[in-house]
C-alpha cells in the first residue's frame, strides 16, 4: 500500500553509510509552473545553495557540497530502463549509490573556485512509504544558476533493492494522476541527473 510518510534527517556530525537509490529526474528551462499539483498535502519546503564539482569531469560520478554542510558523493550504477506514464512523462531510471559526510567548504561568501558550480534551490517534497520497507520522495525544485531560471521534478526511491522499481513506479502513478500544469508532457530528452545537466551546460 502506498501512503504519505515523513522521515527525519540523520544526526549531524557523522558520516552516513552508503545508501542506494533508484531515481528519475526531468530538468527544464524557465519558471516553475507551481508545486500545488504535486501529490499530497502540505509538502516539506526547503531553500538552500548547493555547489557541484565540474572539474575533473568523471563520467558516472557526482560530487556536491549540500547547503554548505555536507559533502555528497554519488556513483552511477546503471539503468533498469525507461519510466513511461502515458500522456504524462517518459524518463530514464537510474541506480545511484551515495555517501555523505559532514563538511565545510574551503571558500567563504560568494567566492568559489571555477571548478565548482553553485546552484540556488527552493524545493517542495512529498514523501511516500510502501509495504516492504521501500519509500520514495517526489520533489519539485526551482533552480537559479548563472542568472537563469530552471525547474526540475525528481522521484527518488530508497529501501530494499528488490522494491526500488515498484516504489518508483507506484509513486509516479500517484504524482501523475494530475497533469503537469499546462498539460505539459515531460519528455525523455529532458530526463537527466543534475550531474549530466551541469556537464551539458559547462
Amino acid at each position: 500500500m502506498l501512503g504519505m510518510a515523513r522521515t527525519t534527517a540523520p544526526p549531524e556530525g557523522r558520516a552516513l553509510e552508503a545508501a542506494s537509490s533508484l531515481e528519475v529526474r526531468w530538468i527544464l528551462p524557465g519558471h516553475l509552473p507551481g508545486a500545488g499539483w504535486l501529490a499530497g498535502s502540505a509538502p516539506e519546503t526547503e531553500s538552500r545553495e548547493d555547489a557541484y564539482l565540474l572539474s575533473p569531469d568523471v563520467s558516472g560520478l557526482s560530487v556536491k557540497v549540500r547547503g554548505g554542510r555536507a559533502l555528497e558523493v554519488k556513483v552511477f550504477r546503471g539503468s533498469p530502463g525507461i519510466l513511461d506514464v502515458p500522456g504524462r512523462a517518459r524518463g530514464r531510471m537510474q541506480y545511484w549509490q551515495k555517501w555523505s559526510f559532514p563538511f565545510g567548504p574551503p571558500w567563504q561568501g560568494s567566492t568559489a573556485p571555477e571548478s565548482w558550480r553553485r546552484i540556488r534551490k527552493r524545493r517542495w517534497t512529498c514523501r511516500f512509504a510502501l509495504t516492504g520497507g521501500a519509500r520514495c520522495a517526489a520533489e519539485v525544485t526551482e533552480i537559479r544558476t548563472g542568472h537563469q531560471d530552471w525547474w526540475t521534478l525528481g522521484l527518488e526511491a530508497a529501501g530494499p533493492a528488490e522494491r526500488l522499481r515498484t516504489a518508483l513506479e507506484a509513486t509516479a502513478a500517484v504524482v501523475f494522476t494530475q497533469a503537469v500544469p499546462g498539460d505539459m508532457e515531460l519528455r525523455l530528452d529532458d530526463s537527466m541527473s543534475y550531474a549530466e545537466w551541469i556537464r551539458s551546460r559547462s
